[in-house]
Formats: structure tokens, sequence, C-alpha cells
């Protein structure tokens, strides 16, 4: 129990047989339930899930490994029969902790890259009852950037805006981040067959969230980079994830501005749109009628009005949606002074190499 909350994490695993144990075992001593989801791996993380689980069931205090009253494990191996995708695998979790009761559900990615020590700061938001859903940000100060490459910023970074668009919380940042917690009242409302089971759960799960009217806080947080690889493909990723949020962000602006209530953001939206491909259209017809030698100045002209207005009718529509989910969006930045004078305050740790708990 955390303060009067019973809390579980998910622990996600695909190929992590190097470190999924280990970051089981790490996980805070105040969690009631862990819910190590195998996600068919080819490898030996299920047998070494497995393994951790019959350790730590077997060291647990039955008291406190019982979270709904009937089963005293503390560590709840789970596999699929076959790879369904990340997003399945964090589905999984959800269900099994929101039947068990389970107030509060974090999930920890088997990969390492979570640290264990700082779980209270992504859960708080939500046993305070200030958010429903609460999800960490490496993008905000540099120092939490370091060992992240050039790459991935770049791709998490214009992920980040396009989630903005399809989601609808305009100062939330890095939905990438899978370092999360949830209550079970947020699982009980969304509908998790409508949610993707790929690697673009969690941008598609913030769209969801933010249909339901959902409060999101962002957590700073710095991630921790290891000989752990990647499954994913960038590449191949990004470009699926940008058709899934564009497809989302239609589907928003019909759920939330013209079937529930209309909404004059959706008119500005499909104006600024309209603006911006017709005028960019035009404006290329007009460099090709150019360089034949013909007048493209007319043209090029009324193309770059329709350029402008596009442009500021998508900035009003922006202005107007961010406004309308302002009261959704929660945040737990702390600035540089903060940072320096918790660092200043923290004991050394005599035995680094141990979980804080």
């Amino acid at each position: 129990m955390y303060r009067g909350k019973s809390i579980g994490v998910v622990v996600t695993a695909y190929k992590e047989s190097a470190f999924v144990d280990r970051v089981i075992e790490t996980v805070p001593s105040y969690v009631d339930r862990i819910y190590a989801v195998d996600d068919a791996s080819p490898d030996d993380s299920w047998a070494v899930i497995q393994r951790a689980a019959a350790r730590i069931n077997a060291e647990s205090e039955p008291e406190r490994a019982v979270a709904d009253g009937g089963d005293g494990r503390r560590v709840v191996p789970v596999r699929h029969d076959e790879n369904r995708g990340y997003g399945a695998a964090v589905k999984t979790g959800y269900e099994r902790a929101a039947r068990d009761g389970i107030d509060v559900v974090a999930v920890m990615n088997g990969d390492g890259q979570m640290d264990p020590t700082i779980l209270e700061r992504i859960i708080d938001p939500v046993v305070d009852g200030e958010a429903d859903y609460a999800k960490g940000n490496r993008l905000l100060y540099a120092e939490d950037r370091e060992g992240m490459s050039t790459f991935r910023f770049v791709g998490n970074a214009l992920l980040s805006g396009l989630s903005k668009f399809a989601s609808g919380y305009w100062t939330i940042s890095d939905p990438q981040n899978g370092y999360t917690a949830i209550s079970r009242e947020a699982i009980d409302e969304l509908d998790l067959d409508a949610i993707t089971d790929q690697y673009g759960f969690l941008n598609h799960l913030l769209t969801h969230l933010s249909v339901n009217d959902c409060r999101v806080a962002d957590v700073s947080m710095s991630a921790l980079y290891g000989d752990e690889e990647s499954s994913i493909r960038y590449a191949p990723f990004v470009r699926f994830v940008s058709l899934l949020l564009l497809r989302s962000f239609y589907w928003r602006l019909k759920r939330q501005y013209v079937i529930e209530r209309f909404h004059p953001a959706v008119l500005f939206y499909g104006a600024g749109t309209a603006g911006l491909a017709v005028g960019s259209g035009g404006l290329a017809g007009s460099i090709v009628q150019a360089a034949r030698g013909k007048d493209g100045f007319t043209g090029a002209l009324a193309s770059v009005l329709a350029v402008l207005v596009g442009v500021v009718s998508l900035g009003v529509a922006i202005s107007m949606d961010a406004a309308e989910n302002e009261s959704l969006q929660r945040t737990r930045y702390e600035d540089s002074t903060d940072r320096e004078r918790a660092a200043l305050e923290q004991p050394a740790d005599p035995n680094p190499t141990s979980s804080s708990e």
C-alpha cells in the first residue's frame, strides 16, 4: 500500500531475458502486485520471469501481497500465446490489475530504462487525485536528454508535436515515454479494445484519454540507457504512428466537437487545412507556370493569401483547442533551482547498486 492506495506495476517484456528479472526485483516494496507480462518472447524471458516470480513470492509477506483478498502472489506472471505487441501487453496488465481491484497501476518496461527509485513521482499525481493518468517526460531538461541519440530525440520531438494535435493535450510532451501510472477508474472508462496493440499504443491512449475527459500529468524524469537494444525499427515506427495520429486527430475532432457538442474549433481546423492545401498546391502550380515563361504572379499572390488564411485559421483552431482542454492537463516540472537544492539535500547512498524502496 502507498498512502492508502493499492499499487500495481505492469512489467512488459519482449526479448528482455537479460534485464526483466532485475526490473521485477527492484520494484519498490510498497507496490502490492507486479504483473510481469511476456509478449511471447522467442528468448528465455518467460523462464526468467517465472524464476523471479517464484523467488519473490516465496519471500513476500502474504498480508502485504494480498491486494484483492484472494491471490497472495506479489508477482503474477502472464504470458501471451502469440506476439501481440507492446500495447497488448500493457492492456493485459491493466485488465488484470483492474479485476484485482488495484487503485493505481504503473507501467515499467522490462528493458531497465525506467528508474524504480522515482516511481513515487510518477504515481503521486494519480494517488493524490490530481490526475487520472501520469507519464514521464524526458525532453524538458538538457540533462534528462543525456544519452538520448539525436535520431531518437528528433523522432520524439516530431511525435510530440503530432500527439498534441491528435490528443488535444497541448502542454504534454514525450508521448513515447512508457513510464506511466493510471487510475483504476480511468481503466474502467477506456475502451481498451479500440486502442492499438502496437507500439503506437501510448500515443493512441492519450487521444482516448482526452475524449474521456481524463486529466493527464507530465512528470519530468531522466531515462536510464544501458546495453539494452530496442526492438523498434524507427523509420516504419514513425510512419505507422504518424498515420495513426492523423486518424486519431480526425476521430477526436468528430467526437469532441461535432457529435458530443459543437465547437467552432472544428471549423477553423477545416479552414486551416483547406487554406494550406489549396494555397500550397496553387503556389506550386504558379512556380511551374513561371518556369515555363507564363505569367504566374496573380496565381502566386492568391496562393500566398490562401496559405496565410490557412495559417491564421490553424492558429485560431489550436488556441481554441488548447483552451478547451487546458483543465485536463497537469505538470510536475522542477526548475533548475529545485533540482540543485534536491541534489544538495540528497544523502549519499552507501550502496549505489541497491534499489531504493
